[in-house]
């Protein structure tokens, strides 16, 4: 038998959706409904940014004062109008949320960091009725540019000042009967991250939100007694999905800072008595770093669960040597609410570090060709497709995307290449598009950059493909060097020659203080390419 006896091993890479949790047919509003009955007067939301000001809300108050911003919403909209939320992390963003859900809106989660014709962008595609704004961010007037963007709409477009939300929520009726929503209808319109360019609306159901934080917390062993420090933003499916809605229906803690601040992180874990944290690889990096030039009591932490990026198995090593903190590494995608794929505390596989788990229950997931789509055997590499109630309805206004990403029965082609092993483990080697074909053998940048991060010197490693006449394409690598570090290209270059064949060795090397990343944490590797293809002849 295997090392793990729970299940049989599978014989090509197709892994069927797994039973040992149910899918619950309910909506958000349902699920904090019953967070609220069962865990009434337990914690559920701490303000992370104003710890003094003692704001922390019960389970009962939070359904309570959720139940007030719907009532709210509904003077100003109907059931099924989209609303646009475009602020940082903070607690009236959760009630929000839950509110929105409530009252049959759709809400429309926006980067604060968007330009003025991006935000324009957002509201227009997604036909935004109203949207809720933090005043300012980062000394920008968000309030005077999102007035300006409703202007340019060609229906009304009602602005929500955050600073106006206490009277926001007083002017709505403080009781009376909310309207029927369904587990099928679109909670949210989550814009993908762009590593490739202009987002896409992914409408995402309220069945497939729900249930896909409640299945990750359940493969983490999350509890009542779990308290999460939660740095991911809320307009991402990690912040307001993974974390918001897995604390909530396992009765969970969750602190909430107003953004990612390494130093402030671990004060939280320290005052909070942290145990659970859901961060991109860069976030623990940074928090690893800051605890080791300045320590705190971090003692109740006890595990971080990474995603949005590739995880080098360097680092889960690390963070098990200098913290004593268990490491689970997910994987999924905007489209799919967002996890597919999860490892579990004391997973039995013996190289589960170099892998992103075994699909959530519920949920499908196989190996496909990545021409004719055949399901490929064991091991090989093809794309990663998926199929679960956790797989969005599709792009908004966009059927032409939707019908390249959905085919006729049901499975989303992620566009990520991996393999799947005998025990259904999924590892991932990089974006299908992201391939190296130089001199006709195929060569996965996620292998070279997992060598790289090994390196004493390198704190962070992305590899691309660059246009080459005589070979098609050549391998690339930008680097970042932890502070002090002396290695150059040659050193790296013998470094990388001790590891790997040849023909996967980069040939181009650019040394970087940090790499462009989208919001989420994940690498924009068009930018870094078309930074050197224009002057690659002189490299």
């Amino acid at each position: 038998m295997s090392f793990d006896d729970r299940h049989q091993p599978i014989t090509s890479s197709y892994w069927p959706a797994e039973q040992s949790v149910e899918v619950l047919d309910h909506t958000i509003g349902r699920a904090l409904s019953l967070a609220a009955a069962h865990w009434a007067r337990r914690t559920a939301l701490v303000d992370g940014a104003s710890q003094q000001d003692g704001r922390r809300w019960t389970f009962e108050g939070l359904e309570r004062d959720a139940k007030r911003v719907a009532h709210a919403l509904l003077t100003r909209f109907s059931p099924g109008d989209r609303l646009a939320v475009w602020a940082a992390n903070c607690p009236e963003w959760v009630l929000l949320e839950f509110g929105a859900a409530l009252a049959g809106l759709t809400l429309v989660t926006v980067n604060p960091a968007y330009r003025s014709s991006e935000l324009e962008y957002v509201l227009r595609q997604s036909k935004a009725r109203g949207i809720v704004v933090q005043p300012e961010h980062r000394s920008r007037d968000l309030l005077h540019a999102a007035a300006a963007a409703c202007k340019e709409l060609p229906w009304p477009c009602e602005v929500i000042s955050l600073d106006e939300w206490h009277s926001f929520v007083r002017s709505g009726a403080q009781d009376g009967p909310l309207p029927y929503v369904r587990p099928g209808d679109t909670a949210q319109i989550q814009y993908t991250s762009g590593t490739t360019g202009f987002p896409k609306g992914a409408l995402l159901t309220h069945r497939g939100l729900a249930n896909n934080g409640r299945l990750y917390a359940h493969a983490i062993g999350a509890g009542s007694d779990d308290v999460w420090i939660n740095p991911m933003p809320l307009f991402h499916t990690a912040g307001c999905g993974l974390v918001t809605l897995g604390a909530l229906q396992t009765g969970g803690t969750h602190v909430l800072p107003a953004g990612f601040d390494a130093g402030v992180m671990l004060d939280l874990f320290a005052a909070e008595h942290g145990t659970v944290l859901l961060s991109v690889p860069t976030m623990l990096i940074r928090m690893l770093d800051e605890q080791a030039s300045t320590p705190r009591d971090v003692s109740s932490w006890r595990l971080a669960t990474l995603g949005g990026a590739p995880v080098p198995p360097e680092l889960v090593r690390r963070a098990e040597r200098e913290l004593g903190v268990g490491v689970g590494i997910g994987f999924g995608q905007t489209e799919t609410s967002p996890y597919i794929t999860h490892t579990r505390p004391d997973d039995p596989h013996p190289q589960w570090w170099e892998t992103v788990g075994r699909p959530l229950p519920q949920i499908e997931v196989k190996i496909a060709h990545p021409v004719h789509g055949s399901t490929l055997p064991l091991d090989e590499v093809g794309e990663v497709c998926t199929r679960s109630v956790c797989v969005m309805q599709g792009y908004n206004e966009d059927p032409e995307a939707t019908d390249a990403a959905l085919d006729s029965e049901g499975w989303l082609h992620t566009g990520d290449l991996g393999s799947l092993d005998s025990h259904g483990y999924l590892r991932i080697q990089g974006r299908l598009k992201d391939m190296i074909i130089r001199g006709g053998e195929n060569i996965y940048p996620r292998e070279i950059e997992d060598v790289l991060f090994a390196h004493p010197d390198v704190s962070g490693a992305c590899v691309i493909g660059l246009p080459d006449e005589e070979w098609g394409e050549v391998v690339a690598a930008f680097i970042c060097l932890r502070p002090n570090a002396s290695a150059d290209a040659r050193a790296l270059s013998t470094y990388c020659r001790e590891h790997l064949a040849s023909f996967k060795v980069p040939h181009v090397w650019e040394f970087v203080a940090e790499f462009p990343q989208t919001a989420s944490g994940k690498i924009q590797k068009f930018v870094l390419k078309e930074r050197l293809v224009h002057g690659y002849g002189a490299v």
